[in-house]
């Protein structure tokens, strides 16, 4: 358990970000479900239109700290690429 006043902060400080990040980590995890289920229907429109609005939460998660920057590079390729097969 924290004993000092900096390792109590700390700890509470961690539970925040942890809590924020949670939050983020789960929102862009929306935001990807929505362009696989645009993309299993069909849907080429829906999905790009998904794809659009999914872009920029994933950039902001690697901003944020929460995603790596070629993790999420390598998500929206695959995506792009899926989208795009639609055809």
């Amino acid at each position: 358990m924290a004993n000092t006043p900096q390792s109590k902060k700390r700890a509470r400080q961690n539970e925040r970000r942890y809590a924020v990040n949670k939050a983020r980590r789960s929102r862009i995890r929306t935001y990807i479900r929505k362009v696989e289920e645009a993309i299993e229907s069909g849907d080429k429109d829906a999905a790009a239109t998904a794809l659009r609005a999914a872009q920029p939460e994933l950039m902001r998660g690697v901003t944020k700290g929460v995603y790596h920057k070629n993790t999420a590079s390598r998500k929206m390729s695959r995506l792009t690429a899926r989208v795009k097969a639609l055809g």
